[in-house]
Order: structure tokens, then sequence, then C-alpha cells
């Protein structure tokens, strides 16, 4: 089984400990999982502002990126929705026969970690140890688009040591939305307190989810109150030994501009 990465723009640029996380989990694992230098943007930010013409050549780069692999495996659900359900409308309107045959080819073997893991691997419990009090939050495109169910959720239940505790309101967006928050600004910021004094309400000492761009819109939020809650990415934890303990802190942008090897 050939299995590549596909980081996306926020991690690579913003969060790339979280890439190292998904590749240390995976060959934890067994899978050899590679990464392929040509990737870029999925295109998800011109689709969702109507520049599906733009978005082209960054589907076409995609689909070339990732032909050879039998599963494309995302730390993201946004992404992973616009390569399953936005590339096909992207191909169909670009009016080439050749790049909607690709996106039929490549769009269904892409995957989300928790679908990976669960459906394609058949593991809940992966061997991490991470002894906090968590919440989780489903981000929109994880819950909606994809359908990924309980997958998190009983991932992180099988963690040693993790006690997971329910977000109120946890189906509730958290107002990010890409470039809804920078067209929105007022809108998303209020749908993002709503989230985060939700999470305050649960009690958790750590905010997880799927997606490093809600958790960079909530965790902005919660650091703003002096919460003192953490947020991670659900791989962060996964990727999380006994060996690592008092040593994980919360996931944030990168200070320098290292990339994935």
């Amino acid at each position: 089984m050939r299995v590549g990465l596909m980081i996306t723009c926020i991690n690579d640029a913003l969060f790339p400990d979280t890439g190292r996380s998904v590749v240390r989990l995976l060959r934890r694992l067994g899978v050899d999982v590679e990464f392929p230098p040509g990737q870029t943007c999925c295109g998800q930010p011109m689709v969702n502002t109507g520049y599906f013409d733009e978005a082209v050549p960054m589907v076409r780069n995609f689909v070339d990126a990732f032909a050879d692999y039998d599963y494309v495996v995302t730390p993201s659900g946004s992404c992973t929705g616009s390569a399953r359900h936005q590339h096909e409308l992207v191909a169909r309107r670009s009016g080439d026969p050749g790049l909607v045959r690709a996106v039929e080819e490549v769009a269904p073997r892409v995957v989300e970690l928790s679908e990976f893991l669960v459906d394609v691997l058949g593991v809940v419990d992966v061997g991490a140890y991470f002894p906090h009090q968590v919440t989780y939050h489903p981000t929109c495109h994880s819950l909606r688009m994809l359908g990924v169910g309980d997958r998190p959720t009983r991932l992180l239940e099988a963690v040693q040591g993790l006690r997971l505790v329910e977000l109120p309101g946890a189906e509730q967006c958290c107002g990010f939305g890409g470039t809804f928050a920078v067209k929105n600004a007022d809108t998303s910021v209020a749908m993002g307190f709503d989230k985060a004094r939700h999470v305050l309400d649960s009690g958790a000492e750590v905010l997880v989810a799927g997606d490093n761009s809600c958790l960079l819109h909530i965790g902005g939020l919660l650091s703003r109150q002096r919460s003192g809650i953490r947020v991670m990415h659900l791989a962060d934890v996964l990727a999380s030994t006994e060996k690592d303990a008092g040593q994980t802190g919360a996931t944030g942008p990168a200070k320098t501009e290292e990339k994935l090897p």
C-alpha cells in the first residue's frame, strides 16, 4: 500500500509539527508514508470564493502530485472535502475530459486522518498516551461534508490517560470558514466567542480538532481571554506517547520557515 501525505497549506506554513506527527503516528503503525514535494494548495480558497477557473491549475497539480498513491492522507477535514467534492466541480467546469478522468481516479483515494486510521487500517487504539482532560470540536467539513462521525472521538477515547469530556454545542460552527473570517469578521468573531465559551464550560484542559484552521481561530480567542486552555490537532495527541508526557504543549504557528522533509 502506497500512502502519500497531503500536508495542506496552513500546516505547511504555520503548523509543520502536525505533519511530523502524522508521519510519526503512521510509521508507528507500520505505514511508510511519503511526502510528494510537488504538492501545493488544493484550491479550496479559490472555489469557496467563486473563482473556479483560477482553481483549475491547483486541481491539475493535485492530481499529478498524488496520481501514484493508493491513499492520500491529510490531517484536515476541510481539504479532504475539497478534494473529494469540489475538485470534480472544478474539473467539469474546465471542459478538460482528461482532468475530469484524473479527478475521478484520485479524489476517492483522499481520506481524512481519522478515516484512514479507523476504516483503512482498522485501528482505534494507536498506542497513544496523553494524560489530560480533553474536549473535541468536530469541524464543519469533517462533520457535514465527510461525515466522519465518531471516528475521532473513538480514537481519543482509546488514548491512555486521556479523559474526554463533552463539548456543549459541539456541532455549531466556530466561525472561521476561511475567507469568511476575513469578509465577515464581526460575525466570525461572534461565532468564535460562542465556541470559546463552550470550551470553557466543558472544563477541558485541551481543545482538540481535526483542522488547525479552526484551532487557529478558537485558540486565538481563548488566548486573548487568558483561559489557559491549550489547542492541539488530533494528530498531535495521537502521536503522543508515554515518553512525551510532560513535554506535550499546545500547537502553534511555527517560528521558522522550516518545511516538512
